[in-house]
């Protein structure tokens, strides 16, 4: 008798262990379905209308930037010694020209002064007379020179010193 009285309870076990694999068949079976749409869109994206993988060409967008790296250090290599001999050269002129003497009808005298970056460089004069014309040189380092420089030859340093780089 009692092996009767179990059945209905055996009965109630299997449907429901049966009704939980029923459930886990429908899941398996919507996740089949779902990984299925992910691996469509996952080729799609993959490949483009011209059939060229995706990787290919993000591996030649890398190899094209590692290129352009090189070619970006060649480039500093050789553009570091020519900086260098830039700032040595002169890149700043001022020119005055003015009347060193009453008796001389024009602005014949003048003061240029040719410095680089740093301020180091010459400023050139020349006097202007009747008689004859002077020209003298004289080294410029920082923005002054060790001569006595006349009041023409500081304003045209200190223009210079303040003028636009070329």
């Amino acid at each position: 008798m009692e092996s009767i009285s179990n059945i209905p309870q055996y009965i109630w076990l299997l449907s429901t262990l049966g009704l939980f694999v029923f459930i886990l068949l429908i899941l398996i079976i919507l996740l089949y379905l779902r990984m299925k749409r992910f691996e469509k869109s996952y080729l799609s994206l993959q490949t483009f209308m011209n059939g060229t993988n995706m990787d290919d060409i993000l591996n030649g967008f890398v190899k094209n930037v590692e290129n352009l790296e090189q070619a970006v250090k060649k480039c500093n290599e050789r553009l570091e010694p020519m900086e260098l001999k830039l700032r040595a050269s002169i890149d700043r002129a001022e020119l005055l020209r003015f009347r060193a003497f009453e008796d001389v009808g024009s602005d014949l005298s003048f003061a240029i002064a040719l410095l680089n970056q740093e301020g180091d460089g010459i400023v050139i004069s020349s006097i202007h007379s009747r008689a004859e014309a002077r020209i003298y040189a004289k080294p410029v380092k920082r923005g002054e020179s060790t001569y006595l420089l006349s009041d023409e030859e500081k304003e045209v340093i200190k223009k210079a010193m303040i003028s636009q780089r070329v």
